[in-house]
């Protein structure tokens, strides 16, 4: 089968490794050269990955028979939905459906209007009326962008706002920026990430991960994208139970049918939620719409049954609970990152990696 992987990251890399298993011909539209995932690859398209109607020509010119969408920016142009008009089924959802990682305000008002559990006590502002009044009563906060930040959005009180001129000045500034802002409680608990499949109606999980996204050493500094990321040999992690799994997995579910009856159309892709096991029980931080950079390196390098036979059935909308099967093993994934990165990275430094030496 002829698969396109759009993007260029570690992420994208691990995906085409998956599908390379499986024998599948990949073709990438990247907007970097990765030079391992140039490799797995029989022909490269070097465009920007939000370039909706470059990277459609190029899989119509391919024959492409899947597309396996990485990066969230491109689900937010809408290139599946004009992937689906040349006739090419992605794994990953349309624009509308794909609001879930794009607006944060849709996810809250979604889990609401459904009464999905496990959502915080929050607030959506596209003014800055009311905002100190609300922030002052919660005293523990949480100030998120509306929009897409590569996981640089959020802001909690008591480590990255001291006051509540802090919260407040942030909050206004993500209104400017994206027209909105959202503010939560703050949860207490330890955070973990279950990447689902997800054929519009029946969701099938993967072993759990927890990453890290603090720039230094003690869960200090900047939020970043990712430091990097573990999974446990029973898909668990050191504190979950498999009631605890099981909760996310329903909540998980329950988003799925109730995008369907918002979005009016399936959602067809990877669901990833972002969970925190807290004293009341499993809550959701947020919800994306594409596999997990670093948390998906924890997790595709462990399936057994084939890549390509699960994004099949998302396209086909065949999943079954349960599908696929992974190793018990443990793994561990840990960054090397420029200079800056999570504040501003230094740009233009080279970086070379020995890829002989840390074969596994």
């Amino acid at each position: 089968m002829k698969a396109l992987v759009v993007g260029g990251g570690a992420r994208e890399h691990c995906i085409a490794e998956a599908l390379a298993k499986d024998g599948a011909e990949i073709f990438c539209a990247m907007k970097n050269r990765n030079p391992g995932l140039a490799r797995l690859s029989k022909d490269v398209l070097y465009a920007s990955e939000t370039d909706v109607a470059k990277v459609v020509e190029y899989a119509k010119s391919k024959s492409v028979e899947i597309a396996i969408i990485g990066p969230e920016a491109p689900l937010e142009e809408g290139l599946v939905d004009e992937l689906a008009k040349a006739e090419i089924p992605s794994v990953g959802p349309t624009k509308s459906c794909a609001r879930l990682e794009t607006s944060k305000s849709f996810t809250r008002s979604l889990l609401d209007k459904y009464h999905i559990p496990g959502n915080p006590r929050h607030s959506v502002f596209r003014a800055p009326d009311g905002l100190r009044e609300f922030i002052r009563e919660f005293g523990e906060y949480v100030v998120k962008d509306e929009g897409l930040c590569g996981g640089k959005g959020v802001r909690l009180s008591g480590e990255h706002l001291a006051t509540v001129d802090d919260g407040v000045r942030y909050a206004e500034e993500c209104i400017g920026k994206s027209g909105a802002v959202v503010v939560e409680e703050k949860l207490i608990g330890e955070e973990f990430s279950i990447q689902c499949l997800c054929d519009g109606r029946t969701v099938a999980g993967s072993p759990l991960a927890q990453d890290h996204k603090r720039a230094y050493e003690g869960d200090t500094g900047p939020n970043t994208g990712g430091m990097g990321s573990y999974s446990d040999a029973n898909h668990l992690l050191p504190f979950l139970d498999n009631d605890d799994y099981g909760e996310a997995l329903d909540i998980t579910q329950k988003v799925c049918d109730a995008i369907r009856q918002e979005c009016g159309e399936p959602y067809k892709g990877v669901m990833y939620g972002g969970f925190i096991a807290t004293a009341e029980g499993v809550r959701l931080i947020e919800n994306n719409a594409r596999y997990a950079d670093p948390e998906v390196m924890n997790v595709l390098p462990l399936l057994e049954s084939s890549a390509l036979e699960l994004f099949s059935a998302v396209v086909d909308g065949k999943l079954r609970e349960g599908m696929g099967s992974y190793a018990r093993k443990a793994t561990v994934c840990k960054y090397v990152v420029p200079r800056g990165y999570g504040t501003k990275s230094e740009a233009g430094v080279p970086i070379t990696v020995d890829e002989t030496a840390i074969q596994a």
